[in-house]
């Protein structure tokens, strides 16, 4: 069982007299920085001016500035912007601010792991990573709990790293539900996997290829899109509150005989062999690489991708769909 932390383990007098940077004013970036305010810690926001976010920001309350009058004002700096800029942005506006003392933070591995920023080493390095979107942390937050995160320390120059992540986690409710200790490189590496070969890409490419076998097979495409697409969310719910097995027990003896005898003809020995070579791939930096240089390029087939898959019929015929059901709107 690996460590857990909880409110006993944190206190928030260890980083009370600091000035905390939410370097993004994004989803995760709002979420966290509206619970450690709350929590009584000084934070400031960086944001550019003119997005919808920097505005954001003012009607919370803030009064963003830039990112490098940011990193200079404060002792703990967390980056939340998008992964792909994190880099830039560190060069351009952290670095020559990076002060002995300071901590700089992250919520996922990606560039220090990959080593797209590599902070001095008198600095503090350490992750704090709730496992749920910002608009979870800060409606739990506000209901008096909280989303478990992982914690990491990268770099521990201060002797305090720990403790000090720790008191963040308890700032941004973390510490209600459970802080579990793991390392920039185990976090970047399962995180990316998860995504690529499950949570988005496995997920997405199953529902197509269910859709657009049911279509091929004569079938009306609305229904397909109900069968293989929109009822996914009630699956991942009962998945979600229950586990798998739970999952099971609550849908009709059919629909769980067809999951035993089925699933493993969906999901072969070939595709668990996939799922390797995509590991691999993830762990020896290949798709990183191929990340950084497809941004640099100015992500052409990325763009490309974007656009096949938005004019894919599962998009035409579930924009209809969805219009029917507006109580599906928030």
């Amino acid at each position: 069982m690996p460590k857990i932390y909880y409110d006993k383990d944190a206190d928030l007098n260890a980083i009370k007299n600091k000035t905390i940077a939410i370097i993004g004013y994004g989803i995760q970036g709002r979420g966290q920085a509206l619970n450690l305010r709350d929590s009584g810690l000084n934070v400031i926001i960086s944001e550019i001016e003119g997005l919808p976010n920097y505005e954001q920001a003012v009607k919370d309350g803030f009064k963003p500035i830039d990112a490098k009058a940011a990193a200079q004002k404060a002792d703990i700096i967390q980056i939340l912007t998008q992964d792909h800029v994190q880099a830039s942005l560190y060069k351009k506006a952290i670095k020559k601010n990076l002060k002995k003392g300071k901590s700089i933070v992250f919520s996922h591995g990606f560039n220090i792991h990959f080593k797209q920023i590599v902070p001095p080493p008198d600095v503090d390095v350490w992750m704090i990573a709730p496992k749920g979107p910002g608009a979870l942390v800060r409606r739990q937050y506000e209901e008096g709990k909280g989303v478990p995160c992982l914690v990491a320390i990268y770099q521990n120059a201060s002797g305090q790293a720990l403790r000090d992540a720790l008191a963040y986690a308890k700032g941004i409710g973390g510490t209600r539900a459970g802080i579990i200790e793991t390392t920039f490189k185990e976090e970047t590496e399962t995180d990316l996997f998860g995504e690529q070969t499950v949570l988005c890409g496995g997920a997405s490419e199953l529902i197509k290829a269910g859709f657009e076998t049911l279509v091929e097979a004569g079938y009306q495409p609305e229904i397909a899109y109900f069968e293989c697409l929109h009822e996914l969310k009630l699956i991942a719910d009962l998945i979600y509150e229950f586990g798998i097995q739970g999952m099971r027990k609550r849908v009709s003896d059919t629909a769980e005989y067809g999951d035993y005898s089925r699933g493993k003809r969906i999901i072969t020995e070939r595709t668990r062999k996939e799922m390797k070579k995509i590991l691999t791939e993830v762990q020896s930096g290949k798709f990183a690489r191929e990340w950084i240089r497809e941004n640099k390029k100015g992500r052409p087939n990325f763009n490309k991708m974007r656009t096949e898959s938005e004019n894919h019929p599962i998009e035409k015929v579930g924009e209809t769909l969805r219009d029917m059901m507006p109580w599906m709107r928030k």
